[in-house]
C-alpha cells in the first residue's frame, strides 16, 4: 500500500500534462453577399489558338464577403461552397482580429461511399420491399466494411452484401459523418478573446477558368479612295469549368501575358466523391468457380440532360437576327477599360452570373466607323529571274491585309485582347462571310495589320532583269523590275517586301524604303484599271 501510494502522486502530474486541450468549436461563415471573380487566361494559349472547354488552363482570382459570428477563445471558420479547383495555399482570410492560425482544404465530398466509409462500426437502417406484395421491412444493422468492395452489414440474421438478395434495398443513415460537405470547404483555425460578429474577405486563386475576345465585323460602303468603314463589335468570352458558380459577381478579365511559374493545376487537385461499388459473390465454389455463365451487366442508363448553363452561352443582350444588328447601337452593356500595371483591365460595369461549367459572354466594344483601307502585298527576291508574262492570268496574287490605327481619330483608341475576327461583307442576299482572321494584343496607338486572303483583283510579278549573282562576294547591283496590276475601279496600295531589315540594300528612284515589323518594304499606290511597271536596283548588304 505504502508502494501504491508512492506512484500516485508521481503520476497525477503526467496525467494533467496528458489531458486533450478542449476541441476548437466549428463555426459556419455566411454565404458570400458580395463575389468578385477577376479571369486571366490561360498564357500558354497561342494567338489563334481556341479555348480548351474540356480542360481550360486559365485561372481566376475570386474574392468572396461573408459574415461570421465567433465564440470567445479558439474556433474554426469554415467556408462551404468555395470553387473546387481552389488552390489552397493562395487563400488569404482578411477581417478577423486573431487572424489565421491553420488553414485547410476538405479532401472529400458528400457521397454514398463517404456515407459508408463514415459510418463503419455504427449502425444504420436497411429497409427492403417484398416485389410481391410492394410491403417494406426495415431493420438496424451495423456496417462492417467500406465502400471500395462488396458492402457487408451485420443483421440480426449474421452476416449479408447489400443487393446481393435480389430484393430491393435501401439504406438509410441517421446522420452525416462530420467533415463531410455536398459542396467544397475551406476551413481555417482562428482565435478571438471575446468573440463577435465580423464581416470577412476570403480571396483565392482558383484553376479551371479561361476568357478570349471574339470580335464581329461588317463592312460598310467604301469612299471611292481605297479605304472604307466598318462596324466592329467585340465580345469577353468566360469560361468556368469548376463545379460552382458565382451569381451576381463582379466580372474581371485581364489581358496580357503573365509569368506563371507555380504549377496551379496540381495544387488544385478537387475533393472527391467517390462512388459506391456494390459486388457479389458467384454462386458457387469459390475454389472451383461458378458453373453459372452469367449474362454481361445491362449497359448503364443514358445520362440526364445537361443543365443549360453546361451546353447555352449565356449572352449579356438582346437577341440580334444578323451580324448588322449585334453591332448596332445600344444593345449591349459594354466592359469597361482599366489600367493594371503594363497589363489591361476590363470590368463589367454590372453584376453577372459566372454559371458552372458554362460560358458567359459580355460585349466591351462597340464602335460604328471604324476607318480601315486594304494593302496588298507583292514579295520580290532577287534569286528569281523575271519572265515575260503574256496577261495578268500569268501574274501573281497579292495578299491582302485589313489596315487601321488603334486611335481615337480611326474610331477606336482601346486596347484590343486578342481573338478571332468574323468578317462579314454586305451583299443583296444580306451579309455574307468574307474572312476570318485573328487578332494579337493590339495597345492604344499600334497599327493594326490583319491578313484576309489572297486578291483576284490586284496581282505582281517581280525579280530581277539583269545579270550577276545576288549572292556573289563582290555584292554587285543587281536590276530588278516589278510589274503590278489593278482591276478595282478604285486606286489601291501595294506593299513591296525586299526582306528582312539589312538583309538588302535597295536602291529606288526618287524614294527611300522604311523598315516595318522587320522587314524592308515600299507601298506605291497604283491607279484604277491600271498595270504600272516599276525598274530598280538591289544588292546584298555588307
Amino acid at each position: 500500500m505504502r508502494h501504491a501510494a508512492f506512484l500516485l502522486p508521481l503520476l497525477a502530474p503526467g496525467l494533467i500534462w496528458a489531458a486533450p486541450l478542449e476541441a476548437r468549436e466549428a463555426v459556419d461563415a455566411s454565404e458570400p453577399s458580395d463575389l468578385s471573380v477577376t479571369v486571366y487566361r490561360d498564357p500558354n494559349r497561342r494567338v489563334g489558338q481556341d479555348m480548351n472547354r474540356n480542360w481550360p488552363q486559365g485561372f481566376a482570382m475570386i474574392s468572396e464577403t461573408r459574415t461570421v459570428t465567433l465564440p470567445p477563445g479558439e474556433s474554426t471558420i469554415r467556408f462551404e461552397g468555395v470553387a473546387e479547383g481552389m488552390v489552397g495555399v493562395t487563400a488569404i482570410v482578411t477581417g478577423l482580429p486573431g487572424g489565421t492560425i491553420e488553414k485547410n482544404r476538405n479532401a472529400e465530398l458528400l457521397s454514398p461511399a463517404a456515407l459508408v466509409n463514415g459510418a463503419l462500426g455504427n449502425r444504420v437502417t436497411i429497409t427492403r420491399t417484398n416485389p410481391a406484395t410492394g410491403e417494406a421491412a426495415s431493420e438496424d444493422a451495423i456496417v462492417r466494411t467500406r465502400a471500395d468492395g462488396g458492402l457487408v452489414l451485420e443483421t440480426q440474421d449474421g452476416f449479408e452484401a447489400v443487393r446481393c438478395a435480389g430484393l430491393p434495398e435501401k439504406l438509410t443513415f441517421d446522420r452525416v459523418p462530420e467533415g463531410l460537405s455536398a459542396r467544397p470547404i475551406f476551413s481555417i483555425d482562428t482565435r478571438d478573446e471575446t468573440g463577435g460578429t465580423y464581416e470577412v474577405v476570403l480571396t483565392y486563386l482558383a484553376w479551371g477558368f479561361d476568357w478570349q475576345a471574339n470580335y464581329v465585323g461588317t463592312l460598310g460602303e467604301g469612299k471611292g479612295d481605297g479605304s472604307f468603314t466598318m462596324r466592329l463589335l467585340s465580345w469577353l468570352t468566360v469560361l468556368n469549368d469548376n463545379g460552382q458558380s458565382f451569381p451576381d459577381a463582379d466580372l474581371l478579365v485581364v489581358a496580357g501575358t503573365i509569368n506563371v511559374t507555380s504549377n496551379y493545376r496540381a495544387l488544385a487537385q478537387p475533393p472527391r466523391a467517390a462512388p459506391l461499388r456494390l459486388t457479389c459473390y458467384p454462386i458457387g465454389s469459390t475454389a472451383a468457380g461458378s458453373r453459372i455463365a452469367y449474362p454481361p451487366p445491362p449497359p448503364p442508363p443514358p445520362p440526364p440532360p445537361p443543365p443549360m448553363a453546361d451546353n447555352a452561352i449565356m449572352v449579356t443582350a438582346r437577341r440580334s437576327e444578323s451580324a448588322q444588328e449585334m453591332a448596332a447601337p445600344g444593345s449591349v452593356v459594354s466592359a469597361e477599360e482599366e489600367q493594371l500595371g503594363d497589363l489591361k483591365l476590363y470590368r463589367v460595369p454590372m453584376p453577372v452570373t459566372v454559371a458552372a461549367k458554362g460560358l458567359k459572354q459580355v460585349a466591351f466594344l462597340n464602335r460604328d466607323e471604324v476607318e480601315a483601307h486594304y494593302v496588298y502585298v507583292a514579295r520580290c527576291s532577287p534569286y528569281d529571274r523575271f519572265d515575260e508574262i503574256e496577261d495578268e492570268s500569268d501574274m501573281e496574287t497579292t495578299q491582302m491585309l485589313l489596315v487601321t490605327r488603334n486611335e481615337e481619330d480611326k474610331g477606336l483608341g482601346v486596347a484590343l485582347p486578342q481573338g478571332g475576327l468574323v468578317l462579314f461583307e454586305p451583299s443583296s442576299y444580306g451579309p455574307q462571310l468574307v474572312a476570318q482572321p485573328n487578332l494579337r494584343d493590339y495597345a492604344v496607338n499600334q497599327d493594326i495589320e490583319l491578313a484576309l486572303h489572297e486578291s483576284t483583283q490586284v496581282f505582281s510579278e517581280c525579280a530581277r532583269v539583269g545579270k550577276g549573282d545576288p549572292g556573289a562576294d563582290d555584292r554587285p547591283w543587281i536590276r530588278m523590275r516589278a510589274l503590278l496590276s489593278n482591276a478595282n475601279a478604285h486606286p489601291v496600295t501595294v506593299r513591296m517586301v525586299f526582306g528582312a531589315s539589312g538583309e538588302w540594300d535597295v536602291r529606288w528612284p526618287r524614294r527611300t524604303p522604311r523598315i516595318k515589323d522587320g522587314l524592308q518594304i515600299l507601298e506605291l499606290v497604283i491607279p484604277a484599271n491600271a498595270t504600272r511597271s516599276f525598274d530598280w536596283e538591289i544588292r546584298r548588304s555588307g
